[in-house]
């Protein structure tokens, strides 16, 4: 399938990450998951405390919880939108870390550097934000893995991995929506039901619109990734042909 730019549907690629969604649901109460599931719920965390920073507020400590919960608790100036804006970069700020290693490994074939720069986020959450052992202990371990990822390991296993944490991420944004959002027992105490305290707008208006704009966000992303363009990729060496004698 051609776009209007000249983009081709990649439809190995396509197979590739539906088959690591797949994978990811099919082995999603593994144990082997759980740090995964973990790091997505610090990239949950990490979306409240730069937004934060972003409106001008400062963040006190972040909590990640064995149980695969996770808090962050920020100071923030004074103002409605400023609230609005950092209970939303919680569900948001996951969707974009998804959509962000879907094209940074596809499109942009930037898999080790991305995994580099996501050694040096979680070293700088572990160092300044970290407010338990555990956070602390997570977040550096899970840097120092990544950092000797990115610097040891071939670049298609690199890119495997990056792919495999989109897909993982884009899956664990889905069924978080699903299970804390249009859940009414778990949206009572969810950024939704903080949000609809606030602003008086119902939290399944909230819940309505961040799963709209998440999953709009990972469906364009997916879209561009999988698109080559044209003349990209990796070229082939051109077929040698036996002269006749």
């Amino acid at each position: 399938m051609r776009t209007a730019s000249g983009a081709t549907l990649d439809f190995g690629r396509l197979a590739l990450l539906l088959l690591l969604m797949g994978a990811s649901w099919y082995f999603w109460y593994s144990p082997v998951l759980w740090p995964v599931k973990v790091l997505v719920v610090m990239m949950h965390e990490s979306g409240h405390a730069i937004a934060s920073l972003l409106v001008g507020g400062s963040v006190d400590r972040v909590h990640l919880q064995v149980n695969e919960g996770g808090t962050c608790f920020s100071r923030l100036p004074p103002g409605v939108f400023n609230r609005v804006i950092v209970s939303s970069a919680g569900y948001l700020g996951s969707a974009v870390a998804g959509a962000a290693l879907m094209l940074a490994t596809f499109r942009f074939r930037l898999g080790r550097a991305v995994m580099g720069a996501a050694s040096v986020w979680l070293a700088v959450m572990g160092f300044f934000y970290a407010g338990d052992l555990f956070t602390l202990a997570f977040c550096l371990g899970m840097a120092v893995a990544m950092g000797l990822g990115a610097r040891f390991l071939p670049t298609g296993l690199v890119d495997a991995l990056n792919l495999f944490l989109a897909a993982f991420t884009a899956l664990y944004v889905i069924f978080d929506l699903r299970d804390d959002l249009w859940n009414s027992a778990v949206r009572a105490q969810s950024d939704a039901a903080i949000l609809a305290s606030e602003t008086w707008v119902p939290s399944i208006v909230w819940a309505a619109l961040w799963t709209l704009l998440s999953l709009a966000l990972l469906g364009v992303s997916a879209y561009w990734a999988m698109h080559a363009k044209p003349g990209g990729g990796v070229k082939l060496p051109p077929v040698a042909r036996a002269r006749r004698v």
